[in-house]
């Protein structure tokens, strides 16, 4: 498993601070790693600043950034790419939280982040993964990324990467595991 190299300088400094039991709840921090897995040119959305259609049609900007206010030809700067990831995470974070009752690892918050970015707050909201997340089974809940690995009906290599990662995150207990290649 190939984690982005953001991903990896944020999680070693939590883990370097010997207090990242401390942030279990704290869903800034989980949303914070959820940005340094996705976002960046090395980060599981890759990046781009000119708008493009992603493997399904979809105009998309910055890192997976979609919906009506993209403007087709305008070349973004990184400031504005950073301030439209944030916003768009930070939708997300919202939209599913609420959905989220059980009690998880902070690596489990932040691989459902990063998954449900990737799929949408609804189709996350009505899918098995969160029944069996809220009903306890965490390690059957983070199986079901690997389900979603299609994109305009076809299976997506670079889907199929990106679910093998964000189950690794979800069904590690604490984020050293990631560092040492214990998931």
């Amino acid at each position: 498993m190939k984690l982005p190299k953001r991903f990896i300088a944020y999680v070693s400094l939590l883990a370097a601070s010997g207090s990242i039991g401390l942030y279990a709840g704290n869903v800034d921090v989980a949303q914070h790693a959820a940005e340094t897995l996705d976002f960046g040119s090395d980060g599981l959305e890759g990046e781009s600043l000119t708008p493009y259609r992603d493997v399904a049609g979809v105009l998309t900007v910055c890192s997976g950034v979609t919906g009506s206010d993209i403007i087709p030809d305008k070349l973004y700067t990184q400031a504005e790419c950073d301030e439209l990831d944030h916003r768009a995470m930070s939708r997300i974070v919202d939209q599913i939280n609420p959905h989220i009752t059980a009690n998880i690892p902070f690596t489990t918050r932040t691989a459902l982040y990063s998954f449900a970015y990737n799929i949408g707050a609804t189709h996350f909201e009505t899918s098995t993964l969160i029944y069996l997340l809220n009903a306890g089974k965490t390690h059957e809940a983070c199986d079901q990324m690997k389900l979603w690995r299609m994109a305009g009906g076809k299976v997506v290599p670079g889907l199929v990467n990106r679910r093998a990662i964000e189950k690794g995150v979800c069904d590690a207990q604490r984020f050293d595991e990631l560092l040492h290649g214990k998931s």
